[in-house]
């Protein structure tokens, strides 16, 4: 009897195609870590695009072949069956469109089908910010009796202060070094999204605190951490988890009811200069923001803030509860024509 051999079978055509496919996504994604483009943006533009190599790989298309008909079918799948949220959608689509302008760049395609592709944009609720005087609150309370909790305090204080000062983003602060601080010229170097640098001003305020923390970080540092805000404990450079806790426990001590967070203080800080000084494009630096309608969100803040002194103020805005009469109609008497 004929003995026959098992062999390995290969595998589906629509599996070669679909590594065929990703094999050209690998090849972008490792541009990206070398450019040393975010973990979470390289992984985040490599789900959207394994996604979009299934649609395509199933329509029996390659990227050669995608255009801005299949496209809009992609997009309509994502919202419509799998149910994704529209802002979700924008990130998939810009995941696209820088992927097509590196293919074209490339010479592996002779369109970008996203270059010009709109969805409508849900509108943005306006950023939470806190007043002025609920900010004092935070940032003035005295520091706790208990000498190691007192230490802590200094740190988190310079924390925050830095924070409201200059506008930080959470990442940001937790990845400064102590070489990036300038003391000297009240400055601190930023490493913001994209890997893009900024030098940010620092306040007086917060340039005390942070000179008071050093003392403590002189004490706590071990096997000679380069990051400006450390463990007590440990001595290593803070999580963002870390400081959000730290954030809320400030604000748990002095009795503040509204949820504080340290990306409130970076709208805060983009608010209140905005007020005070109308200077969209300053702000829209300091922020890092490399477009200025992001920025703009801020405008809408201001506007509110002046409605709701206009309603609150001016006699003929806001309707007045039915039990409060006017002065003008408490000083009338019956007329003998009625």
């Amino acid at each position: 009897m004929t003995q026959i051999r098992a062999t390995k079978s290969e595998p589906p055509l629509t599996d070669n195609a679909l590594l065929t496919m990703l094999d050209a996504v690998e090849d972008w994604l490792s541009e990206l870590t070398i450019q040393r483009h975010s973990k979470h943006t390289v992984l985040a533009y490599s789900a959207a695009l394994t996604r979009l190599a299934d649609f395509l790989v199933a329509k029996n298309l390659s990227w050669l072949q995608f255009d801005k008909r299949q496209l809009s079918q992609f997009v309509a799948k994502r919202l419509e069956v799998d149910n994704l949220a529209i802002s979700s959608v924008q990130q998939e689509l810009s995941a696209i469109r820088h992927f097509y302008d590196w293919l074209l760049k490339n010479g592996k395609v002779l369109v970008n089908p996203a270059a010009h592709y709109q969805i409508k944009r849900q509108s943005r609720p306006l950023p939470a910010i806190a007043d002025i005087d609920l900010l004092s609150q935070l940032l003035d309370q005295p520091a706790p009796d208990d000498p190691k909790q007192a230490a802590l305090w200094s740190r988190d204080l310079a924390m925050m202060e830095l924070l409201y000062s200059s506008g930080l983003r959470v990442g940001e602060l937790v990845a400064l070094d102590l070489a990036d601080l300038d003391l000297s010229s009240c400055q601190v170097r930023v490493t913001g999204k994209g890997n893009k640098t900024r030098l940010v001003p620092v306040g007086r305020r917060a340039i005390i605190a942070i000179k008071d923390y050093l003392n403590c970080r002189a004490i706590w540092l071990k096997n000679n951490e380069s990051a400006l805000f450390i463990s007590q404990k440990l001595g290593s450079r803070l999580t963002t988890r870390t400081v959000q806790n730290r954030l809320k426990l400030a604000a748990s001590r002095v009795g503040i009811a509204q949820n504080i967070y340290p990306h409130l203080l970076r709208h805060c800080f983009a608010s209140h200069l905005l007020s005070e000084s109308g200077d969209l494009r300053a702000v829209q630096e300091l922020l890092g923001h490399s477009d200025i309608s992001t920025t703009q969100i801020y405008t809408h803040v201001d506007f509110a803030k002046l409605t709701q002194v206009y309603d609150n103020a001016h006699p003929r805005a806001a309707k007045k509860p039915s039990n409060v009469k006017s002065n003008a109609q408490s000083t009338l008497k019956p007329s003998d024509d009625n």
